[in-house]
């Protein structure tokens, strides 16, 4: 899509309150599921049918919107949506919506490490959906959003399984619409690419602002600039956040011992890993394996399901 649009906020004043960060749009724990799909009445309908302006950390949101009327807000601008038609927002793009009382659709909801295929460092597809874009909806998306619902209230070995696979069709068929549709990355958006191509191969060896700050040939404040322009947080806090992402990553799905991920991450002491995973998810390191466990089982197993904070 284009930069056309009425500016809706600025980013430098000083008055504009946080833009919140969200796990689903109106709820502030963390995330229930694998991935999570849901009509749009749903919840824009609790919401008197407008959607404020917010973003995600590290989820990928694909909307199918068939019928009704449609206006979205992307990174302060605005438009009007041609329907049918589907949309692609990335992880910390700030979007919002406003609907017509009974628009018709859906949004799945994916974190990004569940589709290592789709999302993954070395994926072709994830350079197609690296910026939000939007395209015609093809027809074959109405059955596949479906069948995420459906199966998003089965209760057997293969559901989490199942559910992944219909997103990866939702995902390249988003791909396949978008390629081509998208213009090319702005100047901060490349900046951005190579601090996170950065932060993969580094996070590990704790390296400090300044040090990919230096590999980046930008200052420290250089990159704190674009890091908040494209993600909304400081250039510290957004090395936190991936520095968590991945110790999730080993948690979910490595067998390494708490400690070992905390070393693996660069923190000597297990005890204070432990307190700062807790600090910043809202809940322990042995917790969040076992919840994330629990969702890959068959119902009741999982009854125990907690929540997580996530970060403004």
């Amino acid at each position: 899509m284009d930069d056309s649009g009425i500016p809706l906020y600025d980013w430098n004043m000083a008055a504009t309150p946080p833009i919140p960060t969200m796990a689903l749009y109106g709820e502030g724990h963390g995330f229930p599921d694998v991935l999570h799909c849901e009509r749009i009445a749903d919840r824009a309908g609790l919401h008197d049918w407008r959607i404020a302006p917010h973003r995600h950390a590290d989820l990928h949101q694909f909307f199918l919107i068939r019928r009704g009327a449609a206006w979205v807000t992307v990174d302060g601008r605005g438009r009007d949506l041609a329907l049918p038609v589907l949309l692609s927002i990335p992880a910390w793009v700030v979007h919002g919506f406003r609907f017509s009382a009974g628009t018709e659709g859906h949004v799945l909801t994916v974190p990004m490490g569940e589709l290592p295929d789709i999302f993954g460092e070395a994926s072709a597809l994830a350079p197609l959906l690296a910026r939000w874009g939007s395209a015609p909806a093809p027809p074959a998306l109405d059955a596949l959003f479906e069948a995420v619902i459906t199966e998003q209230g089965a209760a057997d070995a293969v559901r989490a399984t199942l559910m992944r696979a219909l997103a990866t069709q939702i995902a390249c068929h988003g791909a396949r619409a978008l390629a081509g549709a998208t213009p090319p990355p702005s100047r901060y958006e490349r900046h951005m690419r190579a601090f996170e191509a950065l932060l993969r191969e580094n996070l590990r060896h704790r390296w400090l602002l300044r040090d990919y700050a230096a590999a980046l040939s930008l200052t420290p404040t250089h990159l704190n600039r674009i890091t908040r322009a494209q993600t909304g947080l400081s250039a510290a806090r957004f090395i936190e956040a991936r520095q968590f992402r991945e110790a999730r990553r080993l948690l979910a799905y490595t067998r390494m011992s708490v400690a070992e991920v905390g070393y693996a991450l660069g923190f000597d002491d297990p005890a204070y890993f432990s307190r700062v995973f807790r600090r910043h998810t809202g809940e322990t390191p042995t917790g969040y394996r076992k919840r994330m466990a629990d969702t890959d089982l068959p119902a009741g197993a999982s009854a125990g399901m907690g929540t997580v904070a996530v970060g403004g």
